[in-house]
């Protein structure tokens, strides 16, 4: 047998683990997802606390003359919001998998750490998807309706949107060792994020620091991403949606890759140190 053939089978074989680390990663998540009834019920009570309470007392008080519907930019940014939220909270386990030793039973197996942190991310994104229904349901209870098509698009794009939210996650894992402060962390990353990135406030006009905080979050440009999707051809379009598509795109890209990066590092790093 040529050495070739034997190089394009060793490929093949270490694809095929790096795959099955994946699936395997992510298949416990979700499994360990459905076994706590505690987060289920929490993705579902989220959006009612979030969309019901802040975003019905602003669309009551504050969203006459805007010239588009509040009620719409609400529950798309609310929509994302969940995604990040939820799938950040979902990474940072990885500080209670540390913990109890099982992030170190994968870091001596043959398989690449970003399989480990890819698997993890998928994993996580389950109960994200999960929140994400919870938000749309809340939403219709509302009277708040999007087409299937522009529900089509964002279920789409949601996979993006975890992959961003999970690569800013392992940074702040990569650097945090409890499993307290870890999710205090991840609160204190996702809730500024809320505010500045747009997802129930429009920051089309904001300035100085607030401007250049905003335009550092991955989630901003996600959520233009998927307001310019959702919105193209409706009205509201010019004043809602801030960045062309394909600046959005590039953006949640080069941040996604970066973070990844960086927190991949240092998570290995942290378990090396330990």
């Amino acid at each position: 047998m040529s050495e070739a053939v034997l190089y394009s089978k060793r490929i093949k074989s270490g694809l095929l683990r790096e795959l099955n680390a994946i699936v395997t990663i992510a298949a416990r998540d979700i499994i360990l997802y459905f076994k706590s009834p505690g987060n289920i019920a929490m993705g579902l009570f989220m959006p009612i606390i979030m969309m019901g309470m802040l975003g019905g007392s602003l669309s009551q008080n504050m969203a006459n003359g805007l010239g588009f519907n509040y009620d719409q930019f609400m529950l798309i940014g609310m929509l994302v919001n969940m995604l990040f939220m939820t799938t950040t909270t979902g990474v940072a386990s990885l500080v209670e998998d540390r913990i109890t030793d099982f992030t170190q039973e994968m870091l001596v197996s043959p398989i690449s750490r970003y399989a480990i942190v890819s698997g993890k991310i998928i994993g996580s994104s389950f109960g994200a998807m999960v929140s994400m229904i919870g938000t749309l349901v809340i939403g219709a209870i509302m009277g708040i309706s999007i087409t299937f098509h522009q529900t089509l698009l964002i279920f789409l794009l949601a996979p993006l949107m975890c992959m961003s939210a999970g690569a800013l996650a392992m940074v702040v894992i990569g650097l945090i060792r409890s499993n307290k402060m870890a999710n205090m962390a991840v609160m204190l990353i996702s809730m500024p994020q809320m505010f500045l990135s747009g997802a129930i406030i429009p920051i089309n006009h904001s300035s100085g620091v607030l401007f250049y905080l905003s335009r550092l979050m991955t989630m901003t440009y996600c959520l233009d991403l998927v307001r310019a999707v959702v919105y193209k051809g409706y009205e509201g379009y010019d004043t809602v949606v801030m960045f062309n598509p394909v600046i959005n795109l590039i953006a949640i890209i080069g941040l996604t890759l970066s973070l990844l990066v960086i927190g991949t590092y240092f998570y290995v790093r942290s378990e090396k140190n330990r």
